[in-house]
C-alpha cells in the first residue's frame, strides 16, 4: 500500500550491481559462474528485505458509543443474572433432589459471583473498547481496528465495496450514533465501523458508495 493510505507502510529496496534486478522490498542480484554480474544466474543472497509498520487508524468513534455499549451490556447482564437467580430459586423451592446437598447449599453463589463480574465488566469493557476501536478512510482504503482482548486490523479497498449500509438500532438512535457496514466480495464478507456520530455516518456512507461506484466504472 502506498504512502497515500497513511498506514505507515514503507518500501525499501537495496542496491544491485551490474545486471541486478530490483523488486518490491528486496534486490535480487545476478552473477555468472565466475562471480561476474549480468550472466542471468541468480545470486544466492537477497539483500535488504522490506520491512513494514502498521500504525493505528487515526480516528476514534464517537464518545457516545461508550454509553451505547454500557447500556447494552448492562441489559444483557441483568437478564442473565435474573435468569440464573430464577433457576437457583426454582432449585430451592422445588427441592430438586438430583442436586447434591453441598452444591445446593451454595447455589446462590452462582448468580452473586456472576453479577459481580458483570458489574465490573460493564464498567470496564465499553471504555476499553473506546480506546481500541479506531477507523480511517484514506487513499481509497477503509482501515479499521477493533477488539477487546483480541485485536483485529482490517484494510478494505473502496473499489471492492459492493454496498454500504447505514444502520441504527433503537439504542443507537437514543444516543445519536450509527453503524456503517461495508459488504465486499471477499471471504471476510463485510466490515463495520460501530459508534460513529449519526450525521458523520450518513455522510460517509453517501461518499463511500459514490466513490466505490466510480472506482468500479474506472476498472471496466
Amino acid at each position: 500500500m502506498g504512502s497515500g493510505t497513511g498506514c505507515g507502510l514503507q518500501r525499501r529496496a537495496g542496491e544491485a550491481g551490474v545486471g541486478g534486478a530490483k523488486r518490491w522490498g528486496r534486490t535480487v542480484a545476478a552473477a555468472g559462474p565466475a562471480g561476474q554480474a549480468g550472466t542471468g544466474a541468480p545470486h544466492p543472497r537477497l539483500t535488504r528485505v522490506k520491512t513494514a509498520t502498521l500504525r493505528p487508524p487515526r480516528n476514534r468513534v464517537s464518545p457516545r458509543a461508550v454509553h451505547v455499549w454500557t447500556v447494552r451490556r448492562a441489559m444483557g447482564a441483568l437478564i442473565m443474572t435474573a435468569g440464573l437467580a430464577a433457576l437457583v430459586w426454582a432449585a430451592w423451592y422445588f427441592e430438586w433432589s438430583w442436586i447434591p446437598a453441598p452444591i445446593a447449599e451454595r447455589l446462590w453463589w452462582i448468580p452473586t459471583l456472576y453479577g459481580i463480574y458483570q458489574v465490573a465488566a460493564t464498567l470496564v469493557v465499553p471504555r476499553w473498547r473506546y480506546r481500541v476501536h479506531r477507523w480511517e478512510i484514506a487513499a481509497d482504503v477503509v482501515y479499521t481496528r477493533v477488539g477487546w482482548l483480541n485485536r483485529h486490523w482490517q484494510l478494505v479497498p473502496v473499489g471492492r465495496i459492493q454496498t454500504v449500509d447505514h444502520t441504527q438500532d433503537w439504542l443507537e438512535r437514543l444516543f445519536g450514533v450509527a453503524t456503517l457496514v461495508f459488504q465486499t466480495a471477499s471471504h471476510e464478507g463485510s466490515s463495520r465501523i460501530e459508534g460513529l456520530d449519526a450525521a458523520q455516518a450518513r455522510q460517509l456512507s453517501e461518499e463511500l458508495a459514490a466513490r466505490a461506484g466510480e472506482l468500479r466504472d474506472d476498472a471496466t
